[in-house]
């Protein structure tokens, strides 16, 4: 049996991918083997393209999350059978194929309510959301958040996730159709436009106090506008750097009192509880419509073209890689 595998010749550019047929490998012991159905797209994948987050090694497979069909079982595993629906997210990273061999206890079932793409678009974001939301920061009723790129993947799990919490949700958008989709997700207000002054907006929004928390996966120069939205003793997150590099920010700047938070949910999902646990309840989240909506699909072997979607600024939900 073959399978068809993304190979990552080097850190770079779209170029540096190939593609090419593969013999399927047995599960070993302790493991199952997945037939893709549909494979995830974030811009993790593409720090770790670009080298920003190195491999260890190249050539390599990148790509953090996939659902599909248990092909085989390796030995010792007992809580999987062939055909059962299942889904992953998290390291080891090497999604990008049509088959893959995993440790059992990384992959989740899936309920009949939800689907290979929700899920494969959905798990890593929803995992993301719910440890910003439960554990960085506890997100409840009348909280106030800032959520930047609020159309985007991981944007509309937040907006959504965050409403059902019954907080006060402010996003930004770059354009009025983005504007559109975040407020068919339940934002309670909108500053839409890439020139947009922010921290005057969210303070005008919030009667001059500023939001609780921001959750900021621009970068750039926008972290330091999140900072300032932000109310005394409130909190910062930066979770990404979509449009470039962050500068240094001055200590001041979180004066008096606010809180700088960088998490990694890969360093989170390490920890094999922490990721099951967060795994489940994203899962569950789905059923009740928590989901990032599908915006594109390309077949594996188009990735360039994906890759080329994410970083566009033009995107919104989830891209999809399709075996």
């Amino acid at each position: 049996m073959t399978e068809q595998i993304v190979w990552l010749n080097a850190p770079g550019d779209i170029t540096q991918f190939h593609v090419e047929d593969h013999r399927c490998e047995p599960p070993g012991d302790g493991e199952i083997r997945i037939r893709h159905e549909a494979i995830g797209t974030n811009f993790l994948d593409v720090y770790h393209r670009k080298g920003l987050y190195p491999m260890p090694s190249y050539p390599s497979v990148i790509g953090a999350e996939a659902a599909g069909i248990v092909d085989d079982v390796g030995p010792g595993v007992s809580t999987f059978k062939r055909g059962d629906r299942v889904a992953y997210a998290g390291p080891p990273i090497g999604a990008y194929r049509t088959m893959r061999n995993i440790a059992a206890e990384r992959a989740i079932k899936l309920p009949d309510t939800v689907s290979a793409k929700t899920a494969a678009g959905s798990l890593l974001k929803g995992m993301t959301a719910y440890m910003l939301l439960k554990r960085i920061y506890n997100v409840r009723a009348g909280t106030r958040v800032l959520i930047h790129a609020a159309a985007g993947g991981l944007g509309s799990i937040l907006v959504r996730w965050a409403r059902s919490l019954d907080a006060t949700v402010i996003g930004t958008v770059g354009s009025p159709e983005k504007a559109a989709l975040a407020a068919s997700s339940g934002a309670d207000h909108l500053i839409v436009g890439r020139g947009a002054d922010i921290v005057a907006e969210v303070k005008r929004l919030t009667n001059g106090h500023g939001v609780d928390v921001a959750y900021d996966g621009i970068g750039g120069d926008t972290l330091l506008k999140s900072i300032r939205s932000v109310r005394p003793f409130g909190m910062a997150v930066t979770i990404g750097q979509a449009a470039g590099a962050i500068p240094p920010v001055p200590v001041e700047e979180l004066r008096p009192g606010k809180a700088l938070c960088h998490p990694s949910i890969m360093a989170w999902c390490a920890d094999v509880e922490q990721y099951r646990e967060a795994a489940l309840v994203a899962v569950q989240a789905m059923e009740t419509g928590i989901v990032s909506q599908i915006g594109a699909e390309y077949r594996l072997a188009d990735v360039a073209k994906a890759h080329e979607q994410m970083e566009s600024g033009r995107s919104t939900g989830s891209i999809l890689l399709i075996p």
